[in-house]
């Protein structure tokens, strides 16, 4: 039940990230995918973010089908009891329902990725008044959820992906925003964490 419900739960994180973004593509007429844009190169956190999202995805239905017959090594688990996994699970939806909210919260200004002449004005409000990268931490803490869920090498591999191309995105879009944005940036940079 847990393991269904947690699966279940990534994939509606995954729908309306989509939605989100497709919906604000269809209303702005402007580029929302923006990795390929721009100077800053954005290719391995690009390719990290697309392999972690597409495992993160596949990864729980996996087990729950290989699991009973024991074949693949990288997607054994212990049980690390029904606590730990509920916490687990309540880590999903939690991470995933603030990367949502902070994601709409954006509004006009989100974006995947970032390239000078693209981006949209500083969001300073809502979860964006308590850290820079709200979207970031959710999608963190969703991952490490399902690490909690179902504890195996590959899953821990695929939230250390997550994180490494969260470190690397964060960091091009801040040199993008600072000289894009300069002063204004600079000043919520200054007031506002980077996480929490």
């Amino acid at each position: 039940m847990i393991d269904a419900a947690t699966a279940l739960a990534v994939w509606a994180y995954i729908a309306g990230f989509l939605f989100l973004t497709a919906r604000l593509a269809r209303k702005t007429g402007e580029p929302i995918w923006l990795f390929a844009k721009g100077r800053e190169r954005q290719t391995l956190p690009a390719t990290l973010f697309r392999l972690a999202f597409l495992l993160g995805a596949l990864l729980p239905l996996v087990t729950l089908w290989l699991e009973p017959q024991g074949t693949v090594w990288l997607l054994s688990r212990g049980n690390p009891g029904a606590t730990i996994r509920i916490g687990g699970m309540v880590m999903v939806l939690a991470g995933g329902l603030i990367a949502l909210y902070a994601q709409n919260h954006m509004g006009r200004s989100w974006r995947i990725g970032a390239a000078e002449g693209h981006l949209g004005t500083i969001v300073d409000s809502g979860p964006f008044g308590f850290s820079r990268n709200p979207v970031f931490v959710g999608q963190i803490v969703l991952f490490a959820g399902l690490v909690l869920v179902f504890p195996s090498v590959l899953q821990l591999a695929v939230a250390i992906a997550l994180v490494i191309a969260v470190s690397l995105q964060v960091t091009i879009e801040e040199r993008v925003l600072t000289k894009e944005l300069g002063p204004e940036y600079d000043a919520y940079r200054r007031r506002v964490r980077r996480w929490l």
